[in-house]
């Protein structure tokens, strides 16, 4: 039996033909068994990486969109706030100004503040707070009406010595309390404080000392 299979090996591989597999199919049996040495556990991290960095990337972008969008309401706010601020103040300015200038310093000319104090009624929306500081050296020569921010405002007029003084009043878009604070604008001493949903601004000529001894007494007096 051996004889005859040596006999047969050498036959078949003297006779038979040779057929030699194409480089397509090599290359796909070689991928096949390439994929399949990758376990299960292997494939998806890669994937959690990729997903993970672009993950953290759009969480930066977010983050740098946020503090953008921050920073330029921060910004705008205090634009806006400076804006106003600097309008009031050349409004004040302007209206004190205006009234040394056409000499129509008061509209009703009184002392007495029960006389001041009922003219404005029907011409503006608020009472405000008048006072006489005659014992203190300071008297109230009178009111008018005026204008400033595109709204009618209190003009309340005292006389320090030579000096006059001009104490714009109307009501205060913000409800907290604010101390004086002094200023000098195109050489006239300036003050402004909010006391009572009140906004006041006091201006002069006078020196910083004197026209703080008018706010004083208008604090001291507008207090509970």
């Amino acid at each position: 039996m051996d004889q005859h299979e040596d006999e047969l090996s050498a036959l078949i591989k003297g006779k038979a033909r040779r057929y030699q597999a194409p480089a397509e199919l090599r290359s796909l049996i070689k991928a096949s068994l390439d994929t399949e040495r990758l376990s299960d556990a292997d494939i998806p991290r890669p994937r959690r990486r990729t997903l993970s960095a672009s993950w953290a990337q759009w969480m930066n972008l977010g983050l740098a969109f946020a503090c953008g969008i921050a920073v330029s309401v921060v910004a705008v706010y205090f634009v806006r706030t400076g804006g106003e601020e600097e309008r009031l103040v050349q409004g004040v300015v302007a209206s004190h100004v205006r009234s040394l200038m056409a000499s129509h310093v008061v509209d009703v000319e009184s002392s007495d503040k029960h006389t001041v104090k009922p003219w404005f009624t029907g011409k503006v929306d608020f009472s405000p707070p008048v006072k006489d500081f005659a014992a203190e050296g300071i008297s109230l020569v009178g009111g008018r009406l005026d204008y400033i921010g595109e709204r009618a405002v209190v003009a309340l007029v005292y006389r320090f010595g030579q000096h006059t003084i001009n104490v714009f009043i109307w009501p205060s878009t913000s409800g907290s309390p604010r101390d004086p604070q002094f200023t000098v604008h195109q050489g006239f001493n300036v003050a402004r404080w909010t006391s009572h949903q009140m906004q006041f601004w006091a201006i002069s000529d006078v020196n910083v000392r004197e026209l703080q001894t008018l706010v004083r007494l208008l604090v001291q007096a507008d207090a509970p």
